[in-house]
């Protein structure tokens, strides 16, 4: 399975130098567009010098800049996909009949998901969601927002201040006079991303409330607002993405912030049962 340039700089970004670090973030926060620049641009919006890009390309194993636009422009093109452009291939009988594909398609989603993912970036995700100086928000696009809503059911049971933005975009947008630099905004954003919640992200990020994002491969534009970006495996032999890698995600966080709460998430479900 391809890794994605995004997946190929998260695994590989702890080894590089200060400058193609740079380089690094300045492509995450605006993916894939300033990849697709010439290497002066690319290099002049990172601060770097343009052989540094070049290195920054090299390591993480492109022969040259062409070939890494080239992968930039495949990645962009699978942004753009609609349900209706992709392509179905009936499975045949000899693969197992059609649940077979699907199945393999989201274990090795999974697989690769945490494939990608640091113990310490899960970690620290999960530390900032256990603090209890702020407030916590959790909202999702069409069809992720279940997630958002499964995941904050259950951080609400083990602490206080846990907020599911629902309904229409002008309700999430009066939410924002109670956002601060405490509180954490939790967004699920795959694609074809979703436009309001882009504009949300960007108003909350001035406000400096600190962004977890939940997204694809290709990465949500609002990865440019997001301390912390999680980016699943979604594409599975059908005209849908799947969210399976994001839930098995969301669940691990909820059980580490579970632990890390203990006797404080304990004492709180006791209490709720108690009102019951």
């Amino acid at each position: 399975m391809i890794s994605s340039i995004a997946e190929l700089i998260s695994d590989r970004i702890g080894t590089m130098p200060a400058g193609e670090r740079r380089a690094a973030q300045t492509l995450i926060a605006n993916y894939p567009l300033t990849g697709l620049k010439t290497v002066a641009e690319f290099s002049t919006a990172a601060g770097v010098s343009s052989p540094t890009i070049l290195r920054f390309v090299a390591r993480l194993g492109f022969q040259n800049y062409p070939e890494f636009q080239s992968a930039l422009q495949d990645e962009l093109a699978a942004q753009l996909q609609s349900p209706a452009s992709r392509t179905l291939n009936p499975a045949s009988p000899a693969s197992g009949g059609a649940v077979s594909p699907m199945l393999e398609a989201t274990l090795d989603n999974m697989r690769e998901t945490f494939r990608h993912l640091s113990d310490k970036q899960l970690a620290d995700i999960a530390t900032r969601l256990a603090e209890r100086r702020g407030k916590t928000f959790l909202i999702g696009g069409r069809f992720t927002d279940p997630l958002a809503r499964y995941m904050a059911a259950h951080l609400a049971i083990i602490q206080p201040d846990v907020y599911h933005l629902a309904g229409q975009e002008s309700i999430w947008r009066d939410r924002l006079i109670d956002m601060g630099k405490r509180d954490v905004l939790v967004i699920f954003d795959i694609r074809r991303y979703q436009e309001s919640l882009v504009r949300f992200a960007e108003k909350a990020h001035q406000r400096g409330v600190q962004i977890v994002l939940f997204t694809d491969q290709w990465l949500s534009p609002i990865a440019r607002f997001a301390r912390h970006v999680i980016a699943g495996r979604t594409a599975v032999p059908s005209a849908w993405d799947s969210s399976a890698a994001l839930f098995v995600v969301a669940e691990t966080l909820i059980g580490a912030v579970t632990r890390q709460l203990e006797a404080a998430g304990a004492k709180r479900i006791r209490d709720l049962e108690s009102l019951r």
